[in-house]
């Protein structure tokens, strides 16, 4: 099995780590939404593995990154005790997997990209 190296590829893997990250983040400090920075970080973590692990059928990457697009809007929206740098890292993996999620269900179409 290969993987091809595309611009979307690069993108799916940066929001998911981001995700990772932001979610570890969340989980070291004493913040209101651990629940949250606990889906944040599993279904990141799932999202990544499916990107190089044939998964069965309803478990794609869209469905994963379409449920962490959720758990990042619920992140930045509910209020919380909030560093500087966790929330730039939050928007930052938003928008990103918004990319993924709108490019995924054929809704945005950037040449080169998908």
């Amino acid at each position: 099995m290969t993987v091809t190296l595309t611009w979307l590829l690069i993108i799916t893997i940066l929001a998911a780590a981001l995700a990772i990250y932001d979610g570890i983040v969340r989980l070291q400090g004493k913040r209101g939404n651990s629940i949250l920075a606990v889906a944040e970080l599993v279904f990141a973590a799932l999202m990544l593995l499916s990107v190089f692990v044939a998964l069965p059928a309803p478990f794609t990457t869209f469905l994963f990154a379409l449920i962490l697009e959720v758990v990042l809007i619920a992140l930045a929206v509910l209020p919380g005790k909030r560093r500087r740098g966790s929330s730039t890292a939050t928007f930052i993996a938003l928008l990103l997997n918004s990319v993924v999620v709108l490019i995924a269900a054929g809704w945005l179409h950037i040449p080169g990209l998908g």
